[in-house]
């Protein structure tokens, strides 16, 4: 198994903290005023949902990627996300492949760039992104696919030959 980091683009570091101590300045806050009268229990509550957005987005944390001979995993915090490798079209190094995108659905930086994307260069594609100049796009029937490991022009040229064949 081949292992690649997934290192975080300054933009990630300076939006994930940014957006953590907003989010950690909101609870303290709120859970500040819960000894005050008239709010009470709500406001622990209230307290609670910024804080759950923080560890809600760092559970979605791209930590890495590692190819196996068929396979493409990609690690999260708690768990990998698994592809198959089987009908892979093309792998190409494209830097700032995700500039001008629109995201359809998911997270835009809050721990990592992640989720479902447009755009007019790649059409729909699905992103496991930490740096927007590192990016990997895998292009496979009817889906696409960003990433954005350590070393994108080895990744590309062992997944281009096939792990097997690279070793």
């Amino acid at each position: 198994m081949k292992h690649y980091q997934a290192p975080w683009g300054r933009p990630l570091v300076i939006v994930s903290a940014l957006a953590t101590v907003l989010c950690l300045g909101l609870t303290f806050f709120e859970w500040s005023k819960v000894t005050r009268p008239p709010l009470g229990m709500p406001a622990f509550w209230l307290g609670c949902l910024p804080l759950a957005l923080v560890i809600g987005c760092a559970l979605f944390t791209i930590r890495g990627y590692a190819l196996t001979p068929d396979t493409l995993l990609i690690h999260r915090l708690l768990w990998s996300t698994r592809v198959s490798l089987a009908e892979l079209q093309s792998a190409e190094y494209l830097p700032g492949a995700m500039s001008g995108s629109i995201r359809t659905c998911g997270n835009g930086g809050f721990f990592s760039v992640t989720g479902l994307y447009w755009s007019r260069l790649l059409g729909s594609y699905r992103a496991f992104v930490t740096d927007l100049q590192r990016t990997v796009v895998l292009r496979f029937p009817g889906r696409t696919l960003v990433l954005s490991p350590e070393s994108p022009e080895e990744f590309v040229r062992v997944v281009s030959m096939g792990y097997s064949k690279a070793n």
